[in-house]
């Protein structure tokens, strides 16, 4: 038996004010069940994460009049929370805790009038030991974490801005081409270098949008995908990594991520290696996330995604297409879900002038926290072994 993710739906994305995450997920469910030509009946699971805003499953749940469900949780691995609930969904469905499985995540972080950064201002923590350090020194953002990141990532190979920026201009490349994208501008790398700093080395053209909204799939048995409305994406592998580096003297931190170890757990499931990769769906909140990602998964060597991405392998027409969407960059952020959403898109041959000419396998990845979680999914169009 295998499993297959057999409905998308997504609701409209970005700057869309005036509904709660509740109203967005419950959206995005309905919006997938009928994706798969399903009842919202159907459904005997239903996972659920969210960002700034709640939409906890109890009451998402109500909200979507669904009853008896065999399967409820809600999830927070930040931005691997995607992957990891299609993983959990798919083994539910495996061990026959649940046939058919929803999740969805939503967000409503921006508000009209107010910048898309004061969005994700918070309380600050009560900080203690070596964490008020960090604190003390001007370390209280996500921003200044993976600028850190980004820096250590240059000063031990060498990576340049100009390499971080060849990434935030195939990705837009990509977006030009997605009616959904939020930002569908070309740009060069003079627009890159001229952007401002947000915290360097990362500018504003290498960090991520702020959208609300919501984006939802169903998952079932592949031999019921079969008989459903669209055509089914199979889950070939998954794996899952938390490094647990610590800002400290002989950390991983900026270095390397979870990918280490989810990637090749799900290649293994999947009986594949990179080389049998059509095309990736990287988490990007920033553009280092892109290039770190690309070389713990083994499509380069360590040191070397910044000369990858500077080849143009990444964007239309190279050997390797990445965030094909336009990713979080250029498109919508929704977490994991928006390089999943597009690995849908692609592996259904629904991407229309972003459409990749190979599809065969997809990798897809979710990266959480400041580099404290990681997830990989491979899927593709073909059932596992055809």
């Amino acid at each position: 038996m295998s499993t297959a993710i057999v409905g998308l739906g997504m609701t409209e994305l970005g700057k869309v004010y005036g509904r709660s995450p509740r109203r967005f997920a419950a959206d995005a469910v309905r919006l997938a069940v009928a994706d798969a030509g399903l009842a919202l009946g159907d459904l005997d699971g239903l996972l659920v994460s969210h960002g700034t805003g709640g939409s906890p499953g109890i009451e998402l749940a109500d909200t979507l009049g669904l009853r008896d469900l065999r399967l409820l949780s809600q999830m927070n691995s930040f931005g691997a929370t995607a992957a990891a609930m299609v993983s959990y969904a798919a083994m539910s469905i495996l061990s026959g805790a649940a046939t058919t499985v929803a999740c969805v995540f939503a967000d409503a972080p921006r508000k009209p009038r107010t910048s898309a950064g004061s969005a994700y201002h918070r309380q600050a923590p009560e900080w203690y030991g070596f964490g008020g350090m960090t604190a003390a020194l001007g370390f209280r953002s996500v921003n200044a974490f993976y600028a850190l990141a980004a820096r250590r990532h240059m000063e031990r190979y060498g990576t340049t801005e100009e390499q971080l920026g060849a990434i935030a201009v195939s990705t837009r490349e990509w977006a030009v081409r997605n009616p959904r994208a939020e930002m569908r501008e070309p740009i060069t790398l003079d627009d890159h270098r001229s952007s401002r700093w947000v915290a360097e080395p990362l500018r504003l053209l290498d960090c991520c949008l702020v959208s609300n909204g919501a984006i939802a799939v169903v998952i079932t048995g592949a031999d019921r995908a079969r008989d459903l409305a669209r055509p089914p994406v199979h889950l070939w592998g998954w794996g899952q990594g938390h490094p647990g580096h610590r800002n400290e003297r002989g950390s991983g931190f900026g270095l390397t991520t979870g990918a280490l170890t989810s990637g090749p757990a799900a290649m293994k499931m999947a009986g594949v290696t990179v080389d049998d990769i059509s095309q990736c769906q990287l988490y990007d909140c920033y553009t280092y996330t892109v290039l770190v990602s690309l070389e713990d998964y083994g499509f380069c060597a360590k040191g070397e995604g910044g000369a990858l991405a500077a080849s143009g392998a990444l964007g239309p027409g190279g050997a390797l297409p990445t965030n094909t969407g336009g990713g979080q960059l250029s498109a919508f952020y929704m977490w994991g879900m928006t390089p999943l959403s597009e690995a849908v898109v692609q592996a259904r041959g629904d991407g229309g002038g972003r459409q990749a000419d190979r599809n065969e396998v997809i990798l897809v990845s979710g990266n959480g926290g400041i580099l404290d979680h990681h997830a990989t999914l491979i899927v593709s169009p073909h059932p596992k072994g055809a």
